[in-house]
């Protein structure tokens, strides 16, 4: 999500610093900072904003001697834990201490009152501030050496961190650290470096050792040393070369942002589920909502409004709160409720859902259902971003800047946010039992592990989409929350390959789009083991006895599936572009509970998009007449 350079060596650090910054760019920020430690102390300079912002503020304290130094830390923010504004936008200090920081302190709460108690006070809003506080008390109660320090402040601090820490008392070391969150290390002739990914020190080496979780280093001119957090133990691993073009690296390595934010989609979950999910109390802790005990035992009706992709998670959201929480529920698409006149009553809880938080429909929306007297949530992955401005409350998703326009982890992370969201509402209602909410938010734990099992099988999609390539139009089917993802696979089909793609319920299918079933087209039918599947597989057969195409997205070995799949005929087609394999076009997910299935199912029809889109040629970061974010009519 967020930025992060450091430097220790012989030339000025602070153009180093904002030029590393400028390489990260890509993944989105709104503050910037950096300090410096120049041998009197520390200096720190923050801008809200661009970096050109920061670049001004440096050029107005040109004459400032502690900007000169030769180690120092840098960073841009994207806003977790409070607004954009100077006083939180990193590096935070305390004491002689800066520290910069990714990632989420999920007991930030406890410790924040813990030394406050203790007589600290706090210039910002942010977690970091408390890691900070931390090592400068570690450092004052006998722990002289820096990285000692951040070892004794780090044993306090439950979940997501990648930090660099400078003292203003030592000049001639930096450290760093990390769990859950990336960190690169890198090394020059006589100069260290670290960073949150390889575009922003690829200037300077190509040599670089990625920090593996539980693991920090001391970064010096003369080099690094690596051990772990917990017991100092050293750590000795050898550098990796990196070839990449400075484009390639901004992608890490993929061949495009959207292929590499599909492979993001576990870490967004992780992120987006971090601090919320009480495993033990069978609940879910989310006080942002804006959502009190007293109103959710006496919402009369839940009402999601979204545009485009966020419309088919709302659609999702829908059956979890009308199954989970025993709500009434309904999804509207936000163009046409605002020139309607749609009825919104004082018990109404409307969730708007929006990735950037800006979508102009969804937001007239939210201004009328307000005028109202109905209570709003956000659910956006933009903080302090117009709707939830106009919201009661907000869920965030943390999926992180999304630089394709077809959206994948901002996706992904709005249904982790509503199934939360039905949980949290069944709990309150008595609806749900806590062993029933138990079962849901364990195997939504469980998903970024399941994710990343699908992702590493993904490039046999590629195979698929070769074998269906001249298709001109494509058939989606589901049932119950299959059919929003069907809606999705077509969605993102269409958006990146200009292939005509149509989702459907499958129980639509008779009544109406079987007559364009023929064998010249691929049907794709999203059917795991749910409460749908016999419905399903009933429709998959209907699609056989005319000739279509079948491609499944099932559960692991359902060999009903591949049966339905498998064709009488193998070898070659003679119509041109059919190249029949003897393997039917069937990729499996993992057997997860229900509820969660649509987080898995969706992966496979974002590749096979993605693998159509790029085997044709188009522009899939940026596919013609799209916009990534929607703020006219």
């Amino acid at each position: 999500m967020c930025g992060i350079v450091a430097y220790i060596g012989a030339k000025e650090c602070a153009p180093i610093l904002v030029e590393g910054l400028r390489k990260l760019e890509y993944r989105g920020y709104d503050s910037a900072g950096l300090a410096v430690q120049s041998g009197r102390g520390l200096a720190i300079a923050r801008a809200v904003g661009k970096l050109a912002n920061l670049d001004a503020v440096l050029a107005a304290r040109q004459g400032d001697a502690r900007l000169s130094g030769h180690a120092g830390i840098g960073h841009t923010r994207w806003a977790t834990h409070g607004r954009p504004s100077e006083a939180n936008a990193h590096p935070h200090v305390a004491g002689t201490i800066a520290v910069v920081h990714n990632g989420i302190i999920e007991n930030h709460v406890n410790l924040r009152r813990e030394l406050e108690g203790r007589g600290f006070s706090f210039q910002s809003d942010t977690d970091t501030e408390i890691i900070a506080h931390l090592i400068e008390e570690a450092s004052r109660n006998g722990d002289s050496r820096l990285e000692d320090a951040v070892r004794r402040a780090l044993s306090q601090v439950r979940g997501a961190y990648a930090i660099a820490v400078i003292d203003g008392r030592t000049p001639d070391e930096i450290v760093v650290a990390k769990f859950e969150s990336p960190l690169v290390l890198g090394s020059g002739d006589g100069e260290s470096f670290a960073a949150s990914d390889i575009p922003a020190i690829l200037a300077h080496t190509r040599d670089v050792i990625l920090l593996q979780d539980g693991e920090m280093a001391v970064l010096r001119k003369g080099g690094m040393t690596i051990t772990t957090i917990d017991g100092g133990a050293t750590v000795t691993r050898a550098p990796k070369r990196i070839d990449w073009s400075p484009t390639q690296a901004e992608k890490g390595g993929y061949k495009h942002f959207m292929l590499k934010e599909i492979h993001e989609q576990p870490r967004a979950i992780e992120d987006t589920l971090r601090g919320r999910i009480d495993l033990q109390a069978a609940d879910v802790v989310a006080s942002e909502m804006g959502i009190s005990e007293a109103f959710a035992k006496t919402v009369g009706r839940v009402y999601f409004v979204a545009c485009g992709t966020s419309s088919h998670a709302a659609m999702a959201g829908r059956y979890w709160v009308e199954q989970l929480a025993r709500l009434p529920a309904s999804v509207e698409i936000g163009s046409e409720v605002r020139y309607r006149e749609p009825v919104f009553l004082p018990n109404d809880l409307v969730v708007a859902i929006s990735q950037s938080g800006e979508t102009s429909d969804t937001l007239a929306a939210v201004k009328a259902a307000r005028a109202a007297g109905a209570t709003i949530l956000a659910v956006a992955n933009v903080l302090d971003s117009a709707i939830p401005r106009a919201s009661d409350g907000a869920l965030y998703t943390h999926a992180g800047p999304e630089i394709g326009v077809a959206s994948t982890k901002c996706f992904s992370a709005q249904l982790a946010a509503l199934l939360m969201l039905a949980v949290f509402l069944g709990r309150r209602r008595g609806t749900l039992p806590a062993s029933e909410a138990r079962r849901v938010l364990d195997a939504l734990w469980h998903v970024p592990a399941q994710m990343r099992e699908v992702l590493a099988r993904g490039e046999s999609l590629k195979l698929i989409a070769k074998k269906h390539l001249r298709a001109r139009d494509m058939l989606f089917l589901g049932r119950g929350t299959s059919f929003p993802i069907a809606l999705e696979g077509a969605l993102k089909l269409k958006e990146i390959s200009y292939i005509h793609a149509e989702g459907y319920a499958a129980g639509e299918m008779k009544h109406g789009p079987i007559a364009l079933i023929d064998e010249d087209m691929p049907v794709v039918v999203v059917c795991p083991k749910d409460a749908h599947y016999e419905k399903t597989l009933s429709n998959m057969q209907e699609v056989k006895a005319r000739e279509g195409q079948l491609i499944a997205i099932c559960t692991h070995g359902d060999l009903e599936v591949r049966n339905v799949c498998s064709r009488d005929i193998r070898g070659v087609s003679t119509r041109p572009g059919q190249v029949f394999g003897a393997d039917p076009d069937v990729f499996e997910v993992p057997d997860a509970a229900s509820e969660v299935l649509p987080l898995l199912t969706v992966l496979p029809l974002q590749l096979l998009a993605y693998y159509m889109a790029d085997l044709k040629g188009t522009d899939v970061d940026q596919p013609r007449n799209l916009a990534k974010t929607v703020t006219v009519e």
